[in-house]
């Protein structure tokens, strides 16, 4: 009967109750890898929840993508907390997202992002990068024997450029030994010294894969490398610490092997390209060298030498007399010159003042010998006015007249009659000396 039938949205509707009344779908705690996620800016977010054998849809609405402290990203292994319902026009089941955590990969982004930043604050992917060489002719591979890198590698080399040497360097580009035998290799690669360029990757894979070559010895052994090393890990969105720190970052194995070779029929027409130009330069120089050798070969200095030299004869005649006659001018002013200082010197010359300071010395001489003469009978004259007024005053002149004067016993002159102590005197004249006796004194009295 037709009303046994039911319609496509009957169905769905009944199917979306179930699920919505079913209390072990109203609150899912899910875990899982996000997939084919594409953020949109201020909206909601559709992406996809997966593991290793199923997937189921998500939404989460923008509301609630706000309030997460981190942002999603491809491959991001994340814990969620949500309702299961269905989208009533597909008919699909998905799952709500209310919440949403990093599980395990958001602790290996944590642990990328701070070995990141470590190494960036050291500078290390600010150092300056060695340049590949042009033509090498060994490149060391460093990456797992049996993937798809050593194979796209080899194919590419062995295209582009067959005479380039390709050695593997086996390494476990994935687990916990991985980052140890990666380091180990790209140390033997530069202890062996003779390759000119390091290639160093593996395929794609998610960010556990992926991590060996997040760890820091891997990358301190890359910046320690003195070989080139070109990073080839994972797919082109990946981006690992190894390609930040290596000398270039090759997005895929093959772009690391172009990068590391160049295409040898290219090389090759490229070499006849630079020939071509070479001999066609030489060519047009040679032709430029022999218009010159035949300007010059019709030249006067080949067609008539003699003219040359008799402009440089004449000119050498003129440059002679001018130099002939600067040569008397400078002769004659050193003349006038000369003459003018030999008066001057006789002017001043020691023999003309000594000439004169003779007779001015002379002249002296005699001035002083009549004032020194001058000056003696002056002194004559005074010294006998001396004289004749000492010898007036001499007492001898005056006991020549008659005077006498007297001494006591000791030789003290006796100047009156009270000064006589003794009964003895001596009278003294100008011819001689009198010894007395003093008799009696007559003292006249004092009024």
């Amino acid at each position: 009967m037709a009303n046994d039938y039911l319609t496509v949205s009957a169905l769905t509707k009944y199917i979306k109750r179930k699920f919505d009344v079913d209390p072990y779908l109203s609150k899912v705690y899910l875990t899982g890898e996000i997939s084919n996620f594409r953020l949109r800016p201020n909206a909601h977010q559709y992406f996809s929840l997966k593991d290793d054998n199923a997937k189921i849809s998500a939404i989460m609405f923008k509301s609630a993508f706000n309030r997460i402290k981190f942002t999603p990203e491809e491959g991001m292994k994340v814990l969620v907390v949500g309702h299961i319902s269905v989208y009533e026009p597909s008919g699909s089941y998905q799952i709500y997202v209310e919440q949403m955590e990093p599980d395990g990969v958001g602790q290996l982004y944590q642990a990328y992002e701070q070995l990141k930043k470590k190494l960036s604050q050291e500078g290390l992917f600010n150092l300056p990068k060695k340049p590949l060489k042009q033509f090498p002719k060994r490149i060391a591979v460093v990456t797992s024997p049996s993937g798809a890198v050593i194979r796209d590698i080899i194919t590419t080399v062995r295209r582009r450029y067959p005479i380039a040497q390709i050695v593997l360097f086996p390494a476990l580009v994935q687990g916990t030994e991985a980052s140890t035998d990666i380091v180990r290799q790209i140390e033997r690669v530069n202890q062996n010294g003779t390759f000119d360029t390091l290639i160093v990757g593996r395929g794609g894979g998610s960010i556990e894969d992926l991590w060996p070559f997040n760890e820091e010895n891997v990358a301190r052994a890359i910046v320690a490398s003195k070989i080139p090393v070109i990073s080839s890990v994972g797919h082109e969105t990946d981006t690992t610490i190894a390609d930040l720190v290596a000398d270039v970052r090759a997005a895929t194995p093959t772009a690391a092997a172009e990068l590391a070779v160049p295409r040898l029929d290219q090389v090759l027409v490229d070499l006849k390209a630079t020939q071509n130009r070479i001999i066609n330069a030489a060519y047009q120089v040679i032709q430029e060298d022999k218009l010159r050798l035949k300007r010059l070969q019709q030249s006067t200095v080949f067609t008539s030498p003699q003219r040359i030299y008799e402009t440089f004869s004449q000119r050498l005649d003129l440059l002679t007399q001018r130099l002939y006659n600067q040569s008397n001018k400078i002769t004659g002013k050193r003349k006038d010159r000369f003459n003018d200082l030999k008066l001057r010197l006789r002017l001043v010359a020691p023999t003309y003042t000594i000439k004169e300071q003779q007779q001015k010395l002379s002249t002296l001489q005699g001035r002083l010998d009549r004032a020194s003469a001058q000056n003696l009978r002056n002194v004559k004259q005074h010294y006998q006015m001396l004289v004749g007024s000492l010898d007036h005053l001499s007492p001898l002149k005056i006991l020549s007249r008659g005077y006498t004067y007297t001494t006591d016993e000791k030789g003290d002159f006796v100047k009156r009659v009270a000064d006589l102590k003794t009964s003895t005197i001596d009278v003294h004249f100008s011819d001689g000396t009198v010894n007395a006796s003093v008799n009696k004194i007559n003292q006249n009295k004092e009024k």
